[in-house]
């Protein structure tokens, strides 16, 4: 169910996509083999006092984990390589619960790839190469999917 996009640009200050904007990024999802990080977590602040020997705390700083993506090579197309090269900037768009417009399942994270290297492996299984990202800006959590496209109404008839 869960689509991710690669997307070059995003016009809006506040990183929330339009549907042409969606429309125009690449999909990725059928490439990714794993998917690490992409989670905001807080450091809490500790605020002892002398009068309790219970510690409280407070919500502090927001930080974004270490964040890849690890996609099954293609033996016909670079693509992806292409988009996601060392210090591509642009943002990770992940449709949660698909592309179903209206639903607040959209999370859009500014980024900046870090690096990008193959999996190198023995084993009896598919080729890899994993991209890692520096979440640059704060993201965008539960921004409602942009409606659909429809195409335009035709005159009615005399």
């Amino acid at each position: 169910m869960t689509r991710v996009l690669w997307l070059a640009k995003i016009a809006d200050a506040s990183h929330v996509p339009t549907r042409a904007e969606l429309t125009a990024g690449t999909d990725l999802t059928d490439a990714v083999a794993a998917i690490d990080g992409w989670s905001l977590s807080n450091k809490a602040i500790e605020t002892p006092t002398l009068g309790s020997t219970f510690e409280t705390k407070i919500p502090g700083a927001d930080e974004a984990d270490d964040s890849s993506l690890t996609f099954y090579e293609d033996q016909v197309s670079d693509q992806i390589e292409q988009l996601l090269t060392k210090d591509a900037t642009g943002f990770v768009t992940m449709l949660r619960k698909g592309d179903v417009p209206g639903s607040r399942s959209m999370d859009v994270f500014p980024v900046r790839v870090g690096s990008r290297s193959a999996q190198y492996s023995v084993d009896n299984e598919a080729a890899k190469f994993v991209v890692s990202f520096s979440i640059t800006e704060k993201p965008v959590q539960d921004a409602a999917i942009p409606p659909a496209t429809t195409a335009p109404e035709r005159p009615a008839k005399e």
